[in-house]
């Protein structure tokens, strides 16, 4: 056991630990706001307003067609540049987050509110309630149902992509292990401690969420 802790393996858990806790802080605060801006843009994908139509097509298609990688640079360095403030690296990459997961959470909003069969609106307005009321009581809890396993994949594919945030020197795991790792040329021993925290995290939930989809029967 002794040998174990002092191998090159469990050295880096120190670091690789801090780094998690930057990796789980931006994925839930990112998504969390990523929720409200792809809730927000996917009923404005539902509109009939052809200008709120337009304006969320427009911010999907945008994020949805440019590497994360890129959003985050210009995020970071662009968009600091242009309002000519000096963002803090971990504002930057929460947005970053936010604003990706929102375009693809919108289309997970949309998708999943064109599959609430349209006779429940029938239904709705038929017993008195307005289009906003039967939305609200009648469509949003059965579309909300639909959405809680491609919101799972959304918060596996988000917790990885932090990961890119060692580009702008975020400390989240990546960044720690390639900082440990250069003073100690340790490379294969400390990323695959990496490797195993990510599959720790996302191989239960990804299970969870396959016991979640067949409880709900969605």
């Amino acid at each position: 056991m002794e040998a174990l802790l002092n191998s090159d393996y469990m050295k880096p858990m120190p670091y690789l630990l801090e780094g998690l806790l930057y990796t789980l802080l931006i994925t839930f605060v990112g998504l969390f706001f990523g929720f409200v801006i792809g809730a927000i843009m996917g009923f404005g994908r539902l509109s009939k307003n052809k200008l709120i139509y337009g304006l969320s097509s427009i911010y999907v298609e945008i994020i949805r067609g440019t590497p994360l990688l890129a959003q985050i640079l210009f995020i970071y360095f662009g968009l600091s540049q242009l309002l000519d403030i000096n963002m803090h690296k971990l504002v930057a990459a929460i947005l970053a987050i936010a604003l990706n997961a929102g375009a693809y959470i919108a289309e997970i909003v949309r998708g999943a509110v064109h599959s609430v069969d349209k006779g429940q609106m029938e239904a709705g307005r038929s017993i008195g309630l307005t289009k906003t009321q039967t939305m609200r009581y009648i469509i949003w809890p059965q579309a909300f149902k639909r959405m809680i396993p491609p919101l799972g994949n959304q918060f596996v594919i988000s917790l990885k992509d932090t990961s890119l945030f060692s580009a702008i020197a975020v400390g989240e795991m990546v960044y720690q292990a390639k900082t440990y790792y250069a003073t100690t040329f340790t490379p294969f021993e400390t990323l695959s401690m990496v490797c195993l925290l990510y599959l720790v995290i996302t191989i239960p939930t990804s299970l969870y969420l396959r016991r979640i989809e067949r409880r709900l029967d969605v």
